[in-house]
């Protein structure tokens, strides 16, 4: 893909949440409402749909295709939808790509799958990103995971080859770490410079704007998308005084979402977050999540209002 229609992705997207009915049905009305806030709040380029923040490892492959048939229809025209991917089998992520396409999204970012923390080289890397893909001509995004990922996470030979697909478009950078940003960042302008690399750990996201970042795919921009995109602003511009200001009221939410034991609740605690700024009417998760302990909720209130949000 050349340059030009790849600089088309460059921006902030929020990472968004599904919300659930109390038999974990998908609650169609408020998830329409949170796509259509979400995606009209300024300077919003687009949505990542069915990431981390979306549940994609809970959701069945036809509440996939709907929560994207409902971003399509309900989002402002020229909302960039990214549909996340994620199956353990190249044929199924196929599937679920045709899916993507067929219900509107602009692009795919395919997760690495869950058995790859056992064992994965940059052949099977490369065989699965293009099987899942050969039949669509849907743009590709990567996702680099955390380094407290294990094996999930690609090492530098294979992030090298997966960039230098010709459908690649850019990488989901959640190192979740400056220095493996940094890294990764110097190894994707050598290998395949016109690839977009989008700082996306939403603890670390003044520093990794600070190396240089073509924008973010964030879960945070879900809950406060002034925040996230006025530090991207800012940053832009050079505007370090600025940039700090909006850190400074970023820090705190990011630290109570993602940084505090066990990392495995951030989805609940989004989900939380926007429960108590009033924008959705159940933090329900589908099990084995339950609801948050009583302690949680309230470290997530302070940090809200730590935030400039007001809790309703």
């Amino acid at each position: 893909m050349t340059p030009q229609p790849i600089a088309r992705f460059r921006g902030i997207y929020a990472a968004t949440i599904c919300p659930l009915n109390e038999d974990d049905s998908i609650d169609e009305a408020t998830l329409a409402q949170h796509l259509r806030a979400v995606a009209g709040a300024d300077g919003m380029t687009g949505l990542l749909l069915n990431g981390h923040a979306g549940e994609n490892f809970m959701l069945a492959r036809e509440d996939k295709r709907r929560v994207l048939e409902i971003a399509r229809a309900e989002c402002p025209p020229g909302t960039l939808l990214v549909c996340g991917i994620h199956a353990e089998d190249s044929r199924e992520a196929r599937r679920h790509v045709e899916d993507a396409e067929a219900a509107g999204a602009d692009a795919v970012l395919i997760f690495p799958p869950f058995s790859w923390a056992v064992s994965q080289d940059s052949e099977v890397a490369v065989r699965h990103h293009r099987m899942a893909t050969e039949t669509s001509g849907l743009p590709l995004f990567l996702y680099q995971a955390g380094v407290g990922a294990g094996r999930l996470a690609y090492t530098p030979e294979v992030l090298a080859r997966l960039v230098r697909l010709p459908n690649v478009v850019g990488v989901k950078e959640g190192s979740w770490e400056t220095a493996a940003y940094e890294a990764h960042q110097r190894l994707v302008r050598q290998a395949a410079p016109h690839v977009l690399m989008m700082a996306s750990g939403d603890e670390h996201l003044f520093t990794c704007f600070a190396l240089g970042t073509e924008g973010s795919q964030v879960s945070l921009a879900c809950v406060a998308p002034e925040l996230i995109v006025g530090l991207y602003r800012a940053m832009q511009a050079g505007d370090l005084a600025a940039a700090r200001g909006f850190n400074d009221r970023i820090y705190p939410l990011a630290k109570a979402v993602y940084g505090t034991a066990p990392g495995g609740h951030a989805t609940a605690r989004l989900k939380t977050c926007l429960m108590l700024l009033g924008r959705i009417p159940s933090d329900r998760m589908r099990a084995p999540m339950g609801p948050l302990p009583a302690t949680e909720t309230e470290m997530l209130r302070q940090a809200l209002r730590a935030a400039g949000l007001a809790p309703a």
